[in-house]
């Protein structure tokens, strides 16, 4: 009987597998054009200014981005790790809302978290303002502040932001492993940090890796931050060669050198994990049962999870109520309702098109063969892993020329000027999206799809269903859940997506994001706070979903 059904499956299969592997291809190399652009346009510069970079800003650019990137790595991984182990193993006042509470960073865009801690601790701020009022003191002389500004507030706002990450993919290693290791350990006399040690830290250490990889990723990626504090990392480096010095071969030379880094940021996540596989013994071993803390440490327990949420959630959102308050005349401004209507329709289209084809590309793929997928589905995710600077001067380029073309076409059939139809509208910036969240969308879809019985789709070539009818018909309403999640959080990332958006954005049109980004910029934080406080809610309604996907 199951011969029979392969058979079935097979033959109309077959006949049509072809035209969806084509479309996948086309698919696929829409979504690598961009990165195979920044390779040519690197190595077949107009004017080669790599020796310069190399003896002027580029040690530079990578010595800020590499302690950048170290610094990060240690807070996030301190603190996502650390408020990991507390919440799985241990019991304490707070610690049922503050497991989900811990997620709620990942909604704040760093730029924003950047903004609010300078508006706190700036000279004009209310901390330095309340050290002279309180001390007396008449001017910066007479006192020693921390300099805001600089390369350790960049770490700061970056780990508060990214944390996240880590503690996401730890919890869940704490939560799978078996709760007998612990048991044996506290029989042997093993104490709490002994047991972090030498059975918690070394189960989980290929979740905390993962983790820090892509806080990583997102750290080389950012922009807002590293600008808003003046530390210059290699994602402004392609920014000020790009705009600043008109070269875009340097700056495809900068981003070249940041896809190198990328790179090895994988493959040493990859190598940290090693050899090393962990399994549980079966579905009977029991879970890890949370361990009650007594006396007063519990309330230690207690401020160590709440600093993170504190750093990360509630300094910006407080900041930037108070500034919408004082001000709320900006949520009627003009520019607010248009950026808002620029994003939720570049956005909403943006993550319709992006998912829809990640759909096409996991069925086709998964349709046509095991040996396509396994190369092109893995490749189709390096998207994910270039920032936005990377992508969009990888689009424009190419993208620009094919515009002139098809304009100076269009004018020899019409007589008439078209203007740019894709780099100047909003096209340019909706594609680049799609590129840079193809991965999330691919991820979800393909998780969900291998959920699906084969048996089924089988079932229904047998009462001749085509493939696309076995594909609207069979899996869409059991991955409907999958596709609307992906939808939600591909949306939510094309809102707080700044770099690719300032580079690809029409002439005089606004997101939410590059609203927060200019005002902000030229210190007008009360005019910013309402788009930065749209920008937060959209991210927490994709934060609320993971974590009730999260729940204990």
């Amino acid at each position: 009987m199951s011969d029979r059904f392969t058979q079935l499956d097979r033959r109309p299969s077959w006949r049509l597998s072809g035209l969806w592997a084509i479309g996948a291809v086309i698919i696929a190399g829409v979504v690598l054009a961009p990165i195979v652009s920044i390779v040519w346009i690197a190595l077949n510069p107009t004017e080669n200014i790599w020796p310069h970079l190399m003896a002027t800003v580029l040690p530079r650019y990578l010595g800020t981005t590499l302690l950048l990137m170290l610094g990060v790595a240690v807070l996030t991984a301190a603190m996502g790790t650390g408020a990991a182990w507390l919440i799985s193993q241990y019991r304490f006042p707070g610690r049922h809302w503050l497991s989900h509470a811990l997620l709620f960073p990942l909604a704040i865009p760093a730029y924003v978290g950047a903004y609010a801690l300078v508006d706190l601790l700036d000279y004009a701020g209310p901390v330095q303002s309340g050290l002279r009022a309180g001390f007396g003191w008449a001017s910066a002389r007479d006192y020693w502040f921390p300099e805001t500004r600089s390369l350790w507030a960049a770490i700061l706002v970056l780990s508060f932001a990214l944390y996240p990450y880590v503690y996401l993919l730890a919890r869940a290693a704490y939560r799978e492993q078996s709760g007998r290791a612990y048991e044996v350990a506290r029989a042997l006399g093993c104490g709490p940090w002994g047991m972090f040690f030498r059975i918690g830290l070394p189960l989980a250490r290929p979740a905390i890796a993962a983790g820090v990889a892509l806080a990583l990723m997102e750290t080389v990626a950012d922009y807002g931050t590293v600008h808003h504090f003046g530390v210059q990392t290699l994602t402004t480096g392609v920014f000020s060669t790009w705009l600043n010095g008109g070269n875009a071969g340097g700056a495809a030379q900068i981003a070249g050198v940041i896809l190198l880094l990328i790179l090895l940021l994988v493959g040493l996540e990859r190598a940290g994990r090693g050899g090393a596989r962990f399994h549980r013994l079966g579905r009977s071993a029991a879970p890890t049962e949370p361990q009650p803390i007594v006396g007063g440490k519990r309330w230690y327990a207690t401020a160590l999870c709440l600093l993170p949420f504190l750093g990360g959630f509630v300094l910006p959102v407080a900041v930037m109520l108070v500034h919408s308050a004082g001000a709320p005349e900006g949520w009627l401004s003009p520019g607010l309702v248009e950026a808002l209507t620029n994003t939720l329709i570049v956005g909403g289209i943006a993550a319709a098109v992006t998912v829809g084809a990640a759909l096409f590309l996991v069925y086709a793929l998964r349709m046509a063969g095991s040996t396509l997928a396994q190369w092109l589905l893995p490749v189709t995710l390096i998207g994910y892993a270039a920032p936005g600077a990377v992508l969009a001067l990888g689009l424009l380029l190419p993208l620009a020329a094919l515009d002139h073309r098809l304009a100076d076409a269009i004018q020899g059939l019409t007589g008439q000027d078209p203007g740019l139809l894709i780099t100047g509208t909003a096209a340019a910036l909706g594609l680049a999206y799609m590129v840079r969240f193809f991965g999330i969308a691919q991820g979800a879809i393909d998780a969900a799809y291998g959920r699906v019985s084969p048996s089924l789709a089988m079932a229904a070539r047998s009462l001749g269903r085509t493939s696309g009818g076995t594909l609207s018909g069979v899996y869409l309403p059991l991955m409907r859940g999958s596709v609307l999640t992906a939808l939600l959080v591909v949306f939510v990332d094309c809102v707080k997506e700044l770099p690719a958006t300032l580079l690809l954005r029409p002439f005089n049109y606004n997101t939410l994001s590059t609203r927060v980004f200019e005002l902000a910029s030229l210190e007008r934080l009360s005019e910013a706070a309402p788009a930065a406080l749209l920008v937060m809610g959209v991210g927490l309604v994709a934060v609320i979903v993971v974590a009730r996907g999260q729940r204990d």
